[in-house]
């Protein structure tokens, strides 16, 4: 289970980046679920990234869009997409119009990767139809990050579907939402490809800085030594 972790400067990516991080994901935590950081600061990151060697996998968000929004999606795909990030996160919400915007998504050319709003519901039928499509991975997030963990938003079983799901149609899984060091053995216990985290790496809440020790010490577990639950 590789780590991502949300970052919003130049100076969280690297410190991110060198702090064993899998994957380096760019949003902007204090702008909603899946808030965006403006195209300049994501195309800032991605150059200080490879400037300093760092080859590794960056996605990025494009923002809380509608699902109604579909030629702003679109647009802020190939936005987000022309930075030079491996993959571009979608965030997908239990709609009618969702199986049109992952329709879209699908054939825009761009990597993108759906991120079902799971405290608003996984649809199997939704999810069983992004898995038909050529998406390079799926994610499960929650919206309202206040209400709790994504472990508080979401049945277990529903998640253990929803992994299931995804890995069956030979894709990787991530999961995501308020993610603590304590949730580490429920992680564990549904195995995704990776799993997404801010809240358990910062010194405060997810809106505060990152930081060093707390981001070492996720790291360490999750390559591979005991899980013991630190303080949140």
């Amino acid at each position: 289970m590789r780590m991502l972790v949300s970052v919003r400067s130049v100076p969280e990516a690297l410190l991110a980046a060198g702090g064993g991080a899998g994957f380096i994901d760019l949003k902007e935590p204090g702008a909603g679920a899946l808030g965006g950081l403006p195209v300049a600061t994501i195309d800032a990151i991605v150059h200080a990234l490879r400037a300093h060697g760092i080859a590794g996998p960056v996605s990025a968000t494009i923002g809380d869009l509608p699902m109604h929004a579909l030629p702003r999606i679109r647009a802020q795909v190939e936005a987000v997409a022309a930075c030079g990030v491996d993959y571009v996160k979608v965030g997908i919400e239990r709609e009618p119009q969702a199986f049109a915007v992952l329709d879209a998504l699908a054939a825009c050319g761009r990597p993108v990767v759906p991120v079902f709003v799971a405290d608003r519901g996984l649809d199997a039928e939704l999810v069983a139809h992004a898995c038909g499509l050529p998406f390079p991975a799926l994610m499960a997030d929650t919206a309202d990050k206040q209400a709790g963990s994504l472990f508080d938003a979401v049945p277990m079983e529903d998640l253990r579907h929803f992994v299931a799901q995804v890995r069956a149609s030979g894709r990787p899984v991530g999961l995501a939402g308020a993610l603590r060091t304590t949730h580490l053995p429920m992680l564990q216990a549904l195995a995704p490809d990776f799993a997404g985290f801010r809240s358990a790496v910062c010194v405060g809440d997810r809106a505060t800085a990152l930081c060093p020790q707390r981001l070492a010490a996720l790291a360490a577990l999750l390559h591979g030594q005991a899980v013991e639950p630190m303080a949140a």
